[in-house]
């Protein structure tokens, strides 16, 4: 029996705390963060092999909790009991640039807004998509033929950039499209700069005067677009309404229009970077997708919608380059209630990172990581019995991203116009280093030549 003075601790815990969580603070005032800049990857890999797949770290002035492997993405991202706040965890990052885009939204307002922007992603309009994409494709990829030798990052972010203008905005190239490409070059560069305070001269300034111009470029628009025809993502996000006929307020379409161009863009530049440096460096698969785009029997080289699914090695190939490099290395979150996860207790108001990058490599999960081998995503290769958060580069759950089929679509229409018409070729011998952060891309710019196939 308890004494007098003892009170009785049945049914109380004492409060969960960050620094319960195996880990480490680092160097004052910088924590890990030089740590983390130098070498994401080495990083990461060290406080795994010392702490486990759930570990404390202090980056970027801030204690936070990484959690890595398909069982934490699956709790994170499936957020059954709504424990984890999208909004809050990016807001460090792109509230000045991006408010109010999806991933800042959470929970039944986010469920709201995904419903009524998945009409401009349903398959009538994806049709009118795919075909702006055939348009305009054959045209930039014949320049890239001309030049034979040149650094293809650079080249696809450009191409990228055009294309998403194009589909997003429905602007052809010109005047017009290079400034709204330029504020949005900006805006994307400072929301993954160091200075996050717009002090004149910095990256962080000319976003925010870049956020400025769209604001005003698209809203002296939405009106018209509201009142008239137009295949592009622009109007159809001016023309959707929810079940009430309601539409979007203009500030609502601007933030999801600003959003949407950022996740696409980046999304596919990084992707196809990698996909066409894997397939440089095995000339093997790069015949095998040629082979399977040219049994399509194409008479114009244009992709149809309705023969996308028969590029299934194309899907293979690009779903492995996603896994290789996924365009965002880490998913933060911040906790809104203390949650438990596998015996460790994280207390409300904790940052949380599940990293993208460290799970697609993981040997436990993945034979031979290291490796390309798209042949992981057959049936027979194991896609079936792998864990299903095991490959994540798009999200999942709630905050699944609403584009993922666009850039499926916008990839496998690249492949369907190059690789018909050019061999791609790596100098001998070489291999490049892609940094981690803050967004996957080849350090050297990746250097190719294109040889035409006769």
């Amino acid at each position: 029996m308890p004494s007098p003075n003892t009170e009785s601790q049945v049914g109380k815990q004492r409060p969960a705390s960050i620094m319960d969580i195996p880990g480490e603070s680092g160097l004052p005032f910088f924590g890990n963060t030089l740590k983390l800049l130098k070498d994401p990857a080495a990083y990461g890999k060290e406080m795994q092999d010392k702490y486990g797949l759930v570990y404390r770290n202090n980056v970027f002035f801030n204690n936070s909790i990484n959690m890595i492997g398909p069982d934490a993405n699956e709790f994170v991202l499936m957020d059954k009991g709504k424990n984890f706040s999208s909004e809050m965890g990016w807001a460090p990052y792109l509230a000045k640039l991006f408010p109010r885009g999806l991933m800042l939204m959470d929970f039944d307002e986010h469920k709201a807004h995904r419903h009524v922007m998945g009409a401009a992603f349903k398959t009538g309009p994806m049709k009118g998509y795919l075909e702006r994409l055939n348009d305009a494709m054959p045209e930039r990829i014949s320049d890239w033929g001309k030049k034979k030798n040149f650094a293809f990052y650079p080249a696809i972010k450009q191409l990228s950039l055009d294309m998403a203008t194009t589909v997003f905005l429905g602007l052809e190239p010109g005047d017009e499209s290079a400034k709204v490409n330029e504020a949005l070059t900006n805006m994307v560069a400072a929301a993954v700069g160091i200075v996050r305070i717009p002090i004149p001269g910095t990256l962080m300034w000319k976003g925010v005067k870049s956020r400025k111009f769209m604001i005003k470029y698209l809203g002296d628009q939405i009106e018209k677009r509201r009142k008239t025809a137009g295949t592009d993502i622009f109007t159809q996000l001016c023309q959707a309404t929810d079940e009430n006929g309601k539409h979007f307020t203009d500030r609502e379409i601007i933030d999801h229009m600003n959003f949407l161009w950022m996740a696409a863009h980046d999304t596919v530049t990084s992707s196809v970077t990698t996909l066409v440096y894997e397939l440089g460096r095995h000339p093997e698969w790069q015949q095998k997708l040629r082979n399977e785009i040219n049994e399509l029997g194409l008479n114009d080289g244009k992709l149809p919608y309705e023969l996308m699914g028969k590029l299934e090695l194309t899907e293979f190939a690009f779903k492995e380059a996603l896994r290789i490099n996924p365009p965002v290395p880490a998913m933060p979150r911040k906790t809104v209630r203390d949650v438990e996860f596998q015996g460790h207790r994280i207390p409300a108001g904790t940052n949380i990172g599940i990293s993208t990058v460290a799970t697609h490599r993981l040997e436990s999960v993945w034979e031979n990581a290291k490796e390309f081998d798209p042949m992981r995503f057959s049936p027979e290769g194991g896609a079936k019995e792998r864990h299903k958060f095991a490959w994540v580069p798009f999200g999942g759950g709630a905050h699944m991203c609403l584009g993922l089929h666009f850039a499926y679509m916008q990839a496998k229409v690249i492949m369907t116009h190059l690789l018909p018409n050019y061999e791609i070729v790596l100098p001998q011998g070489y291999e490049t280093k892609f940094q981690i952060l803050p967004l996957i891309k080849p350090v050297d710019g990746l250097p190719i030549t294109l040889k035409e196939i006769s």
